[in-house]
């Protein structure tokens, strides 16, 4: 049983191929630079010896309906796939599915349609995503394909929680609304950590932290997002690479106001130069940790802000919660800062969360413990693979259809 995830950009194709027997990823790779001279295919393959192997070479492709049929014809050529008729499924990545989408959801005709309409609330994304839907759907016809969104987990978030204090009219004529992203990747490390802890997920409270260049927190109670940091779009919450986070409202009128910033202009301040790159310079949290060393103070207090940030989320899910089993750290930063993490979790030992250094410190790539052994809430490191997930997901909506 073959799936296809496809994640798909706005000059970018993004692909992984799995067998869900396993499961395991056969192939996965991308294409960069669509509509460019220079447009790459980064390809890889799972051997015999069960490593991989990578190669690099042009691939001219005009639109996106060029760059899948050269991705297919790189499946092709590697034996992964003999045919693309061959494939289960083709999952893709979308990243809004507004309040209309709460679950993965099979592709058909009404679905376009609804997705077409919602590229309002992303336009960045949902554009690109419901491009590469209809390419993969003229070139795949015969191939069930299914929808899986970002936004989907956090359907489950009280009105308390997902309503702005703003003018009913914005919120029931123009969606105006909390929806939250990452959702895939929330979903995913909740059910590992579940495996971990040998515990049903519907018999846990916990929060998830996903932290890479973009990061979000959320807190789940009984494997259901009850809250999140991210709002209607990505820009709320946690400090981010490029992203400032969670900012005062007046500060774009303020901007607006006294430097003429456009709203185009304003957007793209908030959504590329600020965060830790507006901070100090870099959106690399290993640069960002090699300019603090090298005596940065600029460098140092944008640590000292994403983390201080990270607790504070942590602090106000807890109060939602009311109770804590495990937290939880995915993502780039995540999964590989220990700095990070101690820092993110110094000074809550009244909430029973607390770090063993030498746990934090050793060297691991799968889920595993690091809390210390008094404390009271499980402090775990998940690996979170969004791109599984999608796969899973794709493979019981298309069962379940049948």
């Amino acid at each position: 049983m073959k799936i296809l995830v496809l994640n798909s950009g706005s000059s970018s194709i993004k692909y992984q191929l799995f067998d869900m027997a396993g499961p395991s990823d056969l192939a996965s790779g991308v294409l960069e630079r669509i509509g460019e001279p220079e447009s790459r295919l980064t390809h890889r393959t799972r051997n015999a010896a069960g490593g991989f192997d990578q190669g690099e070479r042009p691939l001219p492709a005009v639109n996106h309906r060029e760059g899948f049929m050269g991705v297919v014809a790189a499946l092709m050529e590697s034996g992964v796939v003999r045919d693309p008729a061959d494939l289960f499924g083709i999952g893709h990545r979308v990243v809004h599915g507004g309040e209309i989408f709460h679950e993965p959801t099979m592709i058909e005709d009404g679905v376009v349609s609804s997705l077409r309409a919602m590229i309002p609330l992303a336009p960045l994304h949902n554009g690109p995503n419901l491009l590469g839907i209809e390419v993969a759907l003229e070139l795949c016809p015969g191939v069930p394909q299914v929808a899986v969104f970002d936004t989907a987990f956090h359907q489950s978030m009280p009105p308390a929680a997902f309503r702005y204090a703003l003018p009913r009219e914005l919120y029931t004529s123009f969606h105006v609304r909390r929806y939250g992203f990452h959702g895939t990747s929330h979903r995913y490390v909740a059910r590992r950590a579940a495996a971990l802890l040998g515990k049903p997920l519907a018999a846990l409270d916990m929060i998830t932290l996903h932290l890479g260049n973009g990061a979000s927190a959320t807190a789940i109670r009984g494997g259901k997002s009850v809250d999140t940091s991210m709002g209607m779009t990505p820009l709320e919450g946690l400090v981010m690479g490029t992203r400032s986070g969670d900012l005062d409202p007046a500060i774009l009128i303020y901007l607006a106001r006294t430097t003429g910033k456009s709203p185009d202009d304003l957007e793209f301040l908030l959504n590329h130069e600020s965060g830790l790159k507006g901070l100090c310079g870099s959106n690399d949290m290993r640069e960002v940790h090699r300019l603090a060393g090298a005596g940065d103070r600029e460098a140092e207090l944008a640590i000292d802000m994403f983390c201080y940030r990270i607790k504070k989320y942590i602090g106000a899910y807890y109060a939602v919660l009311g109770r804590l089993d495990a937290l939880v750290f995915a993502g780039g930063i995540g999964e590989n800062d220990v700095v990070v993490r101690k820092r993110s979790c110094e000074g809550l030992a009244g909430f029973g969360i607390g770090i063993d250094d030498r746990k934090n410190k050793a060297d691991g790539r799968g889920p595993r413990e690091i809390q210390e052994e008094e404390a009271t809430v499980k402090v775990l490191v998940i690996p979170t693979d969004e791109e599984l997930e999608i796969a899973e997901q794709t493979a019981a909506c298309i069962s379940k259809s049948r």
